[in-house]
């Protein structure tokens, strides 16, 4: 019997198309929970081969933003665009429906 893939695997496999990245980032902003938030980046950043692959400056980056978010559960617009830049994404506004 094959073994299945585990909905992780899977979901850090989808990641790894920027596309799909981008729309995983967009739906969690759209919820506004900061610890979906920052799982989702932990998960993107999984997807790029993990936080050890980041250069040291976004790794503090990305440390600053993740404390941010548990700390007081919003972070500085620029540091989450930064972070976004870094791992090839890019906040974009659209017209509310």
């Amino acid at each position: 019997m094959p073994r299945s893939t585990s909905y992780h695997e899977k979901l850090i496999q989808d990641l790894k198309n920027p596309l799909e990245a981008a729309a995983y980032i967009e739906v969690v902003l759209e919820e506004g929970d900061p610890r979906m938030l920052s799982k989702a980046l932990q998960n993107v950043i999984e997807s790029h081969g993990g936080v050890d692959q980041l250069s040291t400056q976004i790794k503090e980056l990305y440390n600053k933003l993740d404390q941010m978010l548990l700390d007081k559960g919003e972070i500085e617009f620029y540091s989450l665009h930064s972070l976004l830049d870094a791992l090839g994404l890019h906040l974009a506004v659209t017209v509310k429906s």
